[in-house]
């Protein structure tokens, strides 16, 4: 896979991946404009304007542009994060030029009408209404909140429905202008390229891209805060517990990569830590997972486990003697070379279509990682037992978590 970068006068970001003979191509548009820009009473802008995209441009109506990626053998998608947000088309390789042709468009010159926009308002306010009564988003959402105020982190992406009630066209017109802008932007396209690609795109609307001209606004590192709270969950199921710690900013890619090792360690497969000893022996919980949320302005670690409500309080001490004891007198080689297995074979999985290559790139590119997509495979030697116990394993103390235990309504 042969892949190249450059950009053009007004900043954006390009980047191409030859896949040869690959069945779809992948045109994956990126945007330094997710919820981390929002201003205060914009709580949900980011959001709302993705749903906006798609209600038609100055030469597409609405619905216009989804009846032409079909009639082109695609689809399109599009999702709002943290700190981006991108959109997707996947068409075959013939028809990449019709098909930039037409996301650039939809993403540069929205139309953002009254009528449209108050309908779609409902649309979002329902999306709000769904996603509070939802057990899991409840107890995601209070953890951070917790662990990340006051910073933009502990906010909904969605919002909240007094924040998007508020919000007006002319508002989300000048977010848009705002954010959309040359140097905030990368186009990838990933896929059966044809030669004159590089061409396509520098001649392709991202050219019209207006320059960045007005000052950003600097935006506070995270703070973490470190605590402990329980609360009740209504239509819970068992018992949760959830702890969170500080991950190193996404720019922090090696430290990253042993945080994984050392989450793959401890909960992935039944001969790992936890698992092994609190789930295949002990059976007092019934799951645990670690995610690392990978964030620009510093990430959290997290770990959920489920188990039923008369386990909670032995649970939590068990995981918490395991973590305390976690140095490379408990881990194994073994442990480490079965870790980092199943690290490589999970890079290799997220790799293998089109789409998944488009959005690591593009991620990547955005964000000035200019690194071999594979760079993760190469640079996982470097971590050691010795390397855990010294950089990653304190990352994990319990000490310094947020632990919130979630407990079902009597």
């Amino acid at each position: 896979m042969k892949v190249n970068h450059w950009s053009l006068p007004n900043g954006a970001t390009c980047v191409v991946a030859d896949i040869e003979q690959s069945t779809l191509t992948c045109i994956d548009f990126w945007c330094k404009g997710g919820s981390l820009y929002e201003k205060k009473d914009e709580e949900g802008m980011a959001h709302f304007l993705e749903h906006m995209i798609f209600k038609g441009s100055k030469n597409l109506k609405e619905g216009e542009f989804d009846l032409k990626i079909e009639s082109l053998g695609g689809s399109s998608n599009a999702a709002t994060g943290l700190d981006d947000v991108h959109y997707h088309v996947l068409v075959p390789p013939e028809k990449i030029e019709e098909g930039l042709k037409l996301i650039l468009e939809l993403l540069l010159f929205p139309k953002i009408e009254q009528d449209a926009f108050e309908m779609e308002k409902e649309v979002v306010l329902e999306e709000i209404a769904q996603n509070i009564e939802q057990p899991d988003e409840i107890i995601y959402m209070k953890l951070l909140k917790e662990c990340l105020t006051p910073h933009r982190y502990s906010k909904p992406i969605l919002g909240d429905k007094k924040t998007v009630k508020s919000i007006n066209p002319k508002q989300m017109k000048l977010f848009h202008k705002n954010h959309y802008v040359g140097k905030n932007c990368t186009l990838c396209i990933a896929g059966e390229l044809p030669t004159e690609i590089h061409s396509i795109i520098n001649n392709s609307k991202l050219k019209e891209l207006e320059k960045i001209s007005k000052k950003e606004a600097i935006i506070k590192k995270t703070s973490f805060n470190k605590g402990y709270k329980r609360f009740t969950v209504p239509r819970l199921e068992g018992g949760r517990i959830l702890k969170a710690w500080k991950l190193p900013p996404a720019k922090e890619q090696i430290l990253i990569l042993g945080a994984e090792i050392v989450a793959t360690m401890l909960c992935e497969g039944k001969s790992s830590l936890i698992v092994k000893e609190l789930r295949e022996e002990k059976r007092i919980i019934e799951s645990i997972d670690i995610d690392l949320q990978i964030l620009e302005e510093g990430g959290l670690i997290l770990l959920d486990v489920s188990c039923p409500y008369e386990n909670i309080k032995i649970a939590e001490c068990e995981i918490n003697k395991i973590l305390k004891e976690l140095t490379r007198d408990l881990v194994t080689n073994k442990d480490l070379e079965r870790a980092k297995k199943l690290v490589i074979n999970n890079i290799y999985f997220g790799l293998e279509l089109s789409t998944q290559i488009a959005s690591t790139l593009g991620n990547q590119a955005l964000w000035g990682r200019h690194q071999s997509i594979l760079k993760s495979i190469d640079d996982i030697s470097y971590w050691t037992t010795s390397r855990l116990d010294e950089l990653i394993f304190p990352l994990f103390n319990p000490d310094i978590a947020f632990t919130l235990i979630a407990e079902p309504e009597k």
